[in-house]
């Protein structure tokens, strides 16, 4: 019972966070399903538990998506250079399985023709 107690305060800061980031209450209301009045209410316990300060400034949010959107991108090379070694890991393995007749028969005729000359 706790874990749900705990889970639906969460959905209420997250509520009020983004009715305090600008959202209209109305739409939040809609997208919730509750009524505006309720969101009021818990933007209000949101201020008094976190204060003022606890919704962050518009250059720190954007500072923050820039960040996300930094992280984002090495996130997605990341993935590409990590794509790219498994494909060369596969063609190496691929290799390494297959038989090469060329190699054995240049091998093979060289050791004959060492082994005659001596």
């Amino acid at each position: 019972m706790r874990q749900r107690n705990n889970t639906f305060k969460e959905v209420r800061y997250k509520v009020a966070q983004e009715a305090l980031a600008g959202i209209k209450v109305g739409v939040l209301a809609r997208k919730y399903e509750v009524s505006p009045k309720t969101i009021r209410n818990w933007v209000k316990e949101f201020q008094e538990t976190f204060g003022e300060d606890a919704v962050p400034t518009i250059d720190e949010r954007l500072d923050e998506s820039k960040r996300l959107a930094e992280m984002e991108e090495k996130y997605n090379r990341a993935l590409k250079a990590l794509g790219e070694k498994e494909l060369e890991n596969e063609v190496l393995r691929e290799l390494v399985k297959k038989v090469n007749p060329a190699w054995k028969t240049d091998s093979t005729s060289h050791r004959r023709s060492s082994g005659r000359d001596t």
